[in-house]
């Protein structure tokens, strides 16, 4: 798994994740979305997931994001996906979280927004 926090960009919190992402990367997901609902909550921004680089993610990381909405939710902020057309995508339309989240099909979209 490959996550970076690349801090704030326009009033928003960016985290970028690339690569295949299982269960093995939940642990680290959730320490890196912890630090980034923090800084989020610091500075009043929201939160934006960039998974443009992502080729596959399974149910365990799905819950990681779902847990991150829950608490940026809970704290009144927003969180927004970079999902551009692909494997990713498909996955989010399946389950249904694509109507649940904001998604955008660019990073400048979406910093735009």
């Amino acid at each position: 798994m490959s996550g970076t926090l690349d801090g704030s960009q326009g009033g928003t919190v960016v985290v970028t994740l690339s690569g295949e992402l299982d269960a093995h990367d939940a642990p680290g997901l959730r320490e890196l979305f912890a630090s980034a609902h923090e800084r989020a909550q610091a500075d009043d921004v929201s939160v934006l997931l960039d998974l443009t680089q992502v080729t596959f993610l399974d149910s365990t990381v799905l819950g990681s994001i779902v847990g991150l909405l829950r608490r940026v939710r809970e704290a009144g902020g927003e969180l927004g996906v970079v999902l551009p057309r692909g494997s990713a995508l498909r996955i989010f339309e399946i389950t249904g979280l694509d109507s649940v989240l904001t998604t955008y099909p660019t990073r400048a979209a979406a910093l735009d927004a």
